[in-house]
């Protein structure tokens, strides 16, 4: 164990030996990469790429994206871990992060080797089944699965990724089961069901309104407490499930050892945008909110979010594989 540890503290000490020293007004000197660990098309990415073309123009600097899906996102968690923390690589976390270490042997830390920057937006999920499907309010789907258990099939962005487990705290709440078919990411998934390959997915909005809007998908439910006013004639799940509430969330993380002066800017800068009104219009088109609090409230945000999604996993008795 001291052998081991030692070994740790002699690299992570030549790793900062190797970075520059930053401060904030060298910052930034070249293009800034944001690790999206999902496919393109779904929530994340979405939300990446509009903060990122914001926080170019505010930074003068290109912020490229970099999607790296695979494993319940823990791909591209570690590959943002593992970057230098020199301010030029950020990665986009979702709930998923506080999930996976109930679900992986994670080959680092995720309380001490990601350092919180700033919580971007939440928006809901929603529960959209295929048009064919004979339903059309929740108390339908659900009176359908229990008698048929096990027969409807819903897709979800991967084994143990969050779209997975907030169908399964849908559906134990709601007293049903339903059969699980995992893709890489929610816009495979929801492609499968455009095309009636599976007939239900609880995407996070942002990755489905459209089609919702288009008529191409149906949806039954958003999981936010109220209803929103993008799909004003779609209940909100806790109408039917009282007390039920689950809206997904986007926030920017940098390895541990990112210069602090750094650290400020960008979370100053991001704040800016996100108050913006251009930036909560964009936003709200897709049924999201900003969040812009602090790199503290962030890390609560995580840790409530890791016990609670662990006793989900528990009392379904889920796994990764």
């Amino acid at each position: 164990m001291f052998r081991r540890n030692l070994i740790t503290t002699i690299a992570a000490a030549a790793l900062a030996a190797a970075v520059p020293v930053l401060t904030a007004a060298d910052y930034p000197s070249k293009p800034i990469r944001f690790i999206v660990a999902t496919a393109p098309g779904g929530g994340t990415d979405f939300v990446a790429r509009l903060m990122g073309h914001k926080l170019a123009e505010a930074l003068g600097q290109q912020v490229i994206v970099d999607n790296r899906p695979g494993a319940g996102s823990t791909l591209g968690y570690e590959l943002g871990v593992r970057a230098a923390p020199d301010g030029y690589t950020f990665t986009m976390i979702t709930p998923s992060y506080a999930i996976n270490p109930s679900l992986y042997s994670l080959r680092f830390d995720p309380l001490n080797d990601f350092t919180p920057v700033i919580p971007v937006a939440r928006g809901p999920y929603v529960v959209v089944v295929h048009p064919s499907l004979p339903v059309k309010t929740v108390q339908e789907l659900i009176a359908l699965a229990k008698a048929k258990p096990g027969q409807i099939i819903y897709g979800s962005s991967g084994q143990g990724a969050i779209v997975h487990l907030t169908t399964e705290l849908f559906l134990n709440m709601a007293g049903v089961k339903m059969t699980h078919v995992p893709y890489k990411g929610e816009s495979t998934a929801l492609t499968d069901l455009l095309g009636g390959q599976i007939h239900m997915v609880t995407p996070n909005l942002t990755a489905a309104i459209n089609l919702i809007q288009q008529g191409k998908l149906r949806a039954l439910a958003v999981m936010s407490r109220e209803r929103i006013a993008q799909l004003p004639d779609v209940p909100a799940a806790a109408e039917f499930l009282p007390g039920f509430e689950n809206a997904g969330w986007f926030a920017l993380m940098t390895p541990t050892g990112t210069p602090h002066e750094v650290i400020e800017r960008v979370h100053r800068d991001t704040a800016k945008i996100l108050l913006s009104e251009d930036f909560r219009a964009k936003l709200a088109q897709q049924g999201m909110t900003p969040m812009a609090t602090t790199p503290a409230e962030l890390g609560a945000l995580i840790r409530d979010d890791s016990a609670r999604w662990a006793k989900v996993i528990r009392e379904r008795g889920l796994t990764a594989n």
